[in-house]
């Protein structure tokens, strides 16, 4: 365990962040799970031993750490910011029954001819959602 919060501290050292309780907080929160939480996901598991984070500390957290490269927000519901300390290249699955967001890895779909644009816009980044109902939902229909 006090190899893994070494581990943290170098990274955020190594991208240029002071290390503070709240972002090594959400930081490991984050690594700790595959969910894609929200803010308020975040903020009640720092908040279950003790109140110690506010709203506006997480988000602030988060910005920091996705200025920095670390996490990256993830929109996959209107209005929803869910957050992913993920950042390698990989799609999504969302169950549109349960809402469970799971990572499909990059290589799953190797064929996107992207070259079937139009011409004149500039590809920097894409990733797939896919949309279905995942198999514990499918047990309960």
């Amino acid at each position: 365990m006090q190899q893994k919060a070494n581990d943290i501290i170098k990274t955020l050292k190594n991208r240029g962040l002071r290390v503070t309780p709240q972002r090594f907080g959400v930081y490991a929160n984050l690594l700790a799970r595959e969910d894609h939480p929200t803010v308020d996901q975040i903020l009640r598991d720092l908040n279950q031993e003790a109140p110690t984070s506010s709203q506006a500390t997480v988000y602030a957290a988060l910005q920091a750490l996705r200025e920095a490269g670390l996490v990256r927000e993830v929109l996959l519901e209107q209005g929803i910011s869910r957050y992913d300390a993920n950042v390698a290249p990989h799609h999504h699955f969302r169950c549109n029954c349960c809402g469970a967001i799971e990572d499909i890895n990059w290589n799953t779909f190797p064929n996107i001819d992207l070259s079937q644009l139009r011409q004149g816009l500039k590809v920097e980044r894409y990733e797939v959602t896919v949309e279905g109902i995942c198999d514990a939902c499918r047990t309960h229909i």
